[in-house]
């Protein structure tokens, strides 16, 4: 319990001391999340199996917490860039939504709706890629 006390302390020290600035990317950061709980849930098996109830019952909250941390995305730079508006030539955001020159309002609408059905974050897309539509779109019944 001395050793998984000092080495939280230490880890306070190294965040508190970078003041901001990117410790870990995320790679790294999600292996060491985990490998930090695992050690918290086995701290917990031990110290359960020695009677301490209470002490393993916080280990296991700890050991959920950078569980879900290590599962959590957007932590670092693999977060996907939002598009931003104007950014993209009539030409791209055509070609994006895969309608022609002179495509009537409709059609785009139409297009948007079929390919974000299946691009959606929620139906397995990516969030990049329903903002490159999203940005297509606007671009093409704006300008």
């Amino acid at each position: 319990m001395l050793y998984l006390a000092i080495g939280c302390a230490a880890l306070a020290l190294v965040v508190w001391g970078s003041r901001g600035s990117q410790i870990l990317k995320q790679d790294r950061w999600r292996l060491l999340s985990g490998a930090m709980a695992l050690a918290a849930f086995s701290g917990a098996a031990f110290v359960g199996l020695r009677g301490g109830w209470g002490k393993a019952v916080v280990l296991v909250v700890v050991g959920l917490w950078l569980l879900v941390s290590a599962r959590r995305s957007g932590l670092g730079p693999g977060k996907p860039r939002a598009v931003e508006r104007g950014a993209m030539s009539l030409a791209e955001a055509r070609s994006v939504l895969g309608v022609e020159d002179g495509a009537t309002p409709a059609e785009i609408k139409a297009a948007y709706s079929r390919l974000m059905r299946m691009a959606h974050p929620d139906k397995g897309g990516t969030a990049g890629l329903a903002a490159q539509l999203n940005a297509a779109r606007d671009r093409l019944l704006k300008g």
